[in-house]
């Protein structure tokens, strides 16, 4: 993807900061982040304008689908409840399977 090293890198220096303060703060606070892949937001409506923009997103994702805004609220709440309470120090990837899988 043309000029995305300056995401890459901020999302890399995001992560390693997760850990950090995870490391920093425990065992009093948890830190996590939650790293999404193309979501259907106002702020991708561009990416995502016409059913053909659409398609060729999703197809690039293993799980053949783009996220949506529940699926990214759902995991920030779990994140946030006492059920995750010996989670710290993770990235969890909800991004269809991109960041971990290949498409062969």
């Amino acid at each position: 993807m043309p000029y995305h090293a300056s995401i890459a890198m901020a999302k890399g220096a995001v992560e390693g900061l997760t850990r950090t303060l995870a490391a920093e703060f425990a065992p009093n606070i948890r830190v996590n982040a939650i790293a999404p892949s193309l979501t259907d937001t106002p702020m991708t409506s561009r990416l995502l304008s016409n059913d053909e923009k659409r398609e060729a997103s999703a197809k690039r994702h293993p799980l053949n689908s783009i996220g949506n805004p529940e699926e990214i609220a759902k995991a920030a709440a779990y994140l946030l409840s006492t059920d995750s309470g010996w989670i710290t120090g993770q990235v969890l990837h909800i991004d269809g399977g991109i960041s971990s899988l290949r498409l062969i």
